[in-house]
């Protein structure tokens, strides 16, 4: 029978992602709307975005943070065409996103000295490969694919490349090794539930020293622009922005950065997605029509949970369909790139009973597909 009760939040789109718990527009503090960014209150708020960013995350010293354009693919775009070209750079991916800065690398910056290693949709490439003498670039968490690095074991000590990591699908949700990670990407709008167009990057004193001391070859738009005379501007990491952002954006994050610290700091959040991954866990295991994309259940990503159906695509897309007319959830299908199936965001801001609920609004809907 068809099940009486709804999500009482349908939204479980993969980004932008549902608000958090309680959230009220209304609360936010908007004393900066309609102010300069250049002006002291503007600055403030967003030293202030850069500051909590690196207490609530644990950096290590001398990390720092800066609010870019673009969101997430600004960030990394920015340190790529920066930072790259110095020395050989191995390029890793499972997924789309992280093809996508595979075919930067090799068809717009045009590297020489470049090796992607990459695997299908549920799986991860050979990670001993990667050589510790080389720059490597990858995603920490498939957003695609659902399928994560499980550790850092793979990335030496002793390196002398850099990593360039894309985390917008893991930071708040998953343990980094912070020491190993010399550039981290991310935006507001995944695991926080915070607003689109504005991406956060954050460099070790490595990464520094590579802005300091290499030119690459190539021209860079002033958006991309992190050095001046051959030093790092250090106003960008403490709120001097390359250009202008939304405020209302930022006083947003900000409250979701409050949100964390009130239920308990990101030893919380990353416990969050991990129960909403387990709820999913245990409605796959009891149900033989369903299964996760990823093949290793050590690579399953606990915030974009993608999973693949005993279904025709038709039947899957008359599955989502379905289930959005109910108004139980909306955005559940696969990435256009993905196999069909569904994706399923399981961050932070995600409530455990509202995936439970779903999950019984999914074994009527197949029912119904199937027939």
């Amino acid at each position: 029978m068809c099940p009486t009760k709804k999500p009482a939040n349908p939204n479980f789109s993969s980004g932008p992602c549902s608000k958090r718990p309680g959230y009220d527009l209304s609360k936010l503090d908007l004393s900066v709307l309609g102010r300069s960014h250049r002006a002291k209150v503007g600055k403030d708020a967003l030293k202030l975005a850069c500051t909590d960013t690196a207490r609530i995350l644990g950096l290590p010293k001398g990390y720092r943070v800066a609010v870019v354009p673009a969101s997430d693919t600004g960030a990394i775009e920015m340190a790529m065409w920066s930072m790259l070209g110095e020395r050989p750079v191995d390029v890793l991916y499972w997924e789309s996103f992280g093809q996508g800065w595979a075919t930067d690398i090799n068809k717009q910056l045009q590297l020489k000295d470049s090796r992607t290693l990459s695997a299908d949709y549920g799986f991860l490439p050979d990670l001993t490969q990667v050589d510790a003498t080389h720059d490597v670039v990858f995603t920490w968490n498939g957003t695609t694919s659902g399928v994560r690095v499980p550790n850092a074991d793979w990335i030496s000590e002793n390196r002398t490349g850099l990593t360039f990591c894309d985390a917008t699908s893991a930071v708040f949700a998953q343990s980094l090794p912070w020491e190993k990670l010399d550039v981290v990407s991310y935006s507001w709008q995944k695991v926080l539930g915070g607003e689109g167009g504005h991406g956060m990057l954050i460099l070790s004193p490595r990464a520094v020293e590579r802005l300091e001391s290499y030119t690459p070859p190539w021209p860079l738009p002033k958006i991309f622009r992190m050095t001046k005379a051959g030093k790092l501007i250090e106003g960008l990491f403490l709120g001097a922005t390359i250009n202008t952002p939304s405020m209302l954006c930022v006083v947003d994050y900000l409250d979701a950065l409050s949100w964390v610290e009130s239920v308990g700091g990101v030893d919380a959040t990353i416990n969050i997605c991990n129960e909403n991954l387990r709820v999913i866990e245990e409605f796959v295991d009891s149900h033989d029509w369903i299964d996760f994309l990823a093949q290793d259940k050590f690579t399953r990503s606990n915030t974009s949970v993608c999973l693949r159906l005993d279904l025709s695509p038709e039947q899957v897309k008359a599955l989502t369909t379905l289930l959005e007319q109910h108004k139980v959830a909306y955005d559940i299908g696969a990435y256009r790139d993905a196999p069909a199936g569904l994706r399923i965001w399981c961050g932070a801001t995600i409530e455990k009973q509202n995936l439970q609920t779903l999950c019984e609004w999914l074994n009527w809907g197949y029912e119904q597909v199937k027939k």
